[in-house]
């Protein structure tokens, strides 16, 4: 039976209109290339052009998802789907959710270059608990304000041309039972083509396409995410978790592999005061003692105080921040538990027992407080913390002056951090202080009155690292007079990293590499040493260097005195893991290896895959048995032993 030709014209507008979006998409895929050009190497058009073929796949599943309501409706067999009212209520229906799918590729276009991947649905973890969200979304849309115009001019560019275009009303149909029959056939082809779009394809037959799936023609990681677009990374991760068990082998060989329980027994049990400053977006590449040994030309430091202490302290210029974000960074550093491609405190197991430097420490009789300048529960730090079992929360609240409010985050950090101080005094100690600071944050702002004061640089962010090194540095000033200051160890590192000047630290595997600095001030601490670490190992190396004397869970090291963990960084970005070990950079997708590289080669450029030794083999094995043991303790909640 012939296709009644009213319907046929009703096809080809639903056909004209779907494909308008794919153009759209192309045309925020090209936006995403332009604002991040730096990060995404792509070496010609032609390569563009082949990754964006690539990602039609992506894209009709996004796109498809979005239109599932409009396509039913614009081909379910009814009578009037040509009349005007009717057309009206599926423009409505087409542009709605569309729009709003559309309008996350450009929060990706400033946003990526933050967390150097796709916006996934774990963005939201990020601002669960912050009471300013509105604000916020103003100040990224003022401060942003020609990416909010790029998508006004394409919506309403998208809006003209789909208006241009318009099906033609039909007053009478001549046959009634061939115009039924027709819908019926064109109904069951349309849902078809949809279940197929929607997965992926005809080619993936057991499970619709995932975010990994953007990875697997691609020679260089970060081309993923030029692959994908933000809508799907969203849609695809909504309602989902990766916390699930896997087995790559037999659990007994995993503790061959892994070592997830410490005993260190070489220093003697003493009870020094802690402090640890986990300084927002504080990344290695701002700071000019841990860059010593590179050759970046014209290298610029923003962090003169830092820079000092340095010359007095143990630092390790080759360390790795576990995550990219605040949330990643705190489970990571208190308590040793990365996160990848879900914050775990954002996950469904938080809320067990947790053995961590807070728990340890409030066993041997330390006062400990964590001290966060923000509205108290900003980032889900003041939940978390209850469950590591802090005694002290410092927030914005305690502080109980908003004359200091930086008028988006918290309070500055300079008077925030000599209110650590001050409460630092009351304390009889030992004491155990966290302190987390916000003023290096978007949007960069300074305090009135020190503008002018810190070198500009080239990113917005470097004069507000310039004022949290201030604030920093009069810490110390003021701390050093009292009583308890020689008595103490201090702690700096970064929560994640940030805006990358340097070209160095646009390669993949440097994203993430921010600085650990151990001082005393009897200088017993001090050099530069070059082994791998990550955020991870600072929990081992404080518990070592006081001497504490029992077993605990922790798969960092102490990077002091271990003689049995191998040196290793893990991190996870662009929808794979990232696993640094002895000769090698490991790239594993969660179901195979794709790449093997030297670990010189930062920027994962000649795959070594094809050229496996014993070493690639055993260091495969390793990062495989890290996330096995890491998600049976998670999940199986063995994380307090």
């Amino acid at each position: 039976m012939a296709i009644n030709k009213f319907r046929i014209n009703e096809i080809i507008v639903l056909l004209y209109r779907l494909s308008l979006a794919f153009v759209f998409y192309f045309i925020a895929r090209l936006l995403f290339y332009f604002y991040n050009a730096d990060l995404l190497n792509v070496d010609s058009a032609g390569q563009f052009l082949l990754l964006s073929f690539y990602a039609l796949a992506f894209d009709s599943a996004a796109i498809l998802y979005m239109s599932l309501l409009f396509i039913f409706l614009s081909i379910i067999p009814v009578f009037v789907n040509t009349k005007p009212k009717y057309q009206t209520l599926l423009f409505f229906v087409y542009f709605i959710p569309n729009l709003i799918a559309y309008a996350t590729n450009f929060i990706d276009l400033i946003y990526y270059r933050f967390v150097l991947s796709r916006t996934s649905i774990a963005v939201f973890d990020s601002l669960e608990h912050e009471e300013n969200k509105l604000k916020l979304l103003m100040n990224f849309s003022i401060k942003y304000w020609l990416v909010f115009v790029l998508f006004v001019l394409c919506t309403s560019l998208w809006i003209f041309l789909y208006l241009k275009v318009k099906v033609k009303q039909v007053e009478k149909v001549e046959s009634r039972k061939q115009y039924l029959y027709s819908s019926i056939i064109i109904f069951i082809i349309t849902f078809f083509a949809v279940i197929v779009g929607i997965r992926g394809g005809v080619t993936k037959k057991n499970r619709p396409i995932n975010t990994v799936d953007a990875n697997r023609y691609t020679k260089r990681p970060e081309h993923g995410d030029i692959v994908l677009n933000t809508p799907f990374s969203v849609l695809r991760t909504f309602g989902k978790t990766s916390y699930k068990e896997v087995k790559y082998m037999d659990p007994a060989k995993v503790d061959s592999y892994v070592s997830s329980v410490k005993h260190y027994d070489v220093n003697k049990p003493i009870s020094p005061n802690i402090v640890l400053f986990i300084i927002e977006s504080f990344s290695r590449e701002y700071i000019g003692s841990f860059n010593e040994g590179t050759t970046i030309p014209n290298f610029k430091s923003y962090t003169p105080f830092v820079d000092s202490l340095a010359q007095h302290s143990l630092i390790f210029p080759n360390a790795f921040a576990n995550g990219y974000k605040s949330i990643h960074g705190v489970s990571s550093i208190i308590a040793g538990i990365p996160s990848f491609k879900d914050a775990f405190t954002s996950s469904p197991y938080p809320n067990q027992k947790i053995e961590s430097l807070v728990s340890a420490l409030n066993s041997k009789g330390y006062d400990t407080s964590f001290f966060h300048g923000a509205v108290n529960g900003s980032m889900g730090f003041l939940g978390f913390g209850n469950i590591l079992g802090y005694d002290h929360y410092y927030g914005m609240s305690e502080y109980d002056n908003d004359d200091d409010f930086d008028g988006t985050w918290g309070i500055w950090d300079e008077p925030f951090f000599q209110f650590m101080k001050e409460t630092l005094n009351k304390k009889k100690g030992p004491f155990f202080a966290t302190m987390f600071s916000v003023s290096s944050h978007e949007p960069f702002a300074l305090p009135e009155g020190y503008e002018g004061k810190f070198p500009e640089g080239n990113q917005l962010i470097h004069m507000t690292i310039g004022y949290t090194d201030y604030a920093l540095k009069r810490f110390f000033e003021e701390s050093s007079k009292e009583p308890w200051f020689k008595n103490t160890i201090f702690i700096i590192t970064a929560d994640h990293t940030s805006q990358i000047d340097y070209a160095m630290y646009r390669e993949v595997a440097n994203r993430t590499a921010v600085p650990i600095l151990f001082y005393t001030p009897d200088e017993r601490l001090k050099g530069v040493d070059m082994s791998l670490a990550q955020q991870i190992d600072i929990y081992p190396t404080i518990l070592d260097l006081i001497g504490y004397d029992k077993p605990f869970r922790s798969w960092g090291r102490s990077l002091l005195n271990d003689t049995v963990a191998t040196p290793f960084t893990i991190n996870y970005g662009s929808n794979e893991y990232t696993y640094q070990e002895g000769n090698y950079i490991v790239r594993f997708n969660g179901r195979e290896v794709t790449g093997f590289y030297d670990i010189k080669d930062k920027g994962l450029r000649v795959n070594l895959i094809n050229r496996k030794t014993k070493e690639m083999e055993e260091i495969e094995m390793r990062c495989k048995a890290f996330l096995q043991d890491y998600f049976d303790r998670i999940i199986n909640r063995r994380l307090d032993k």
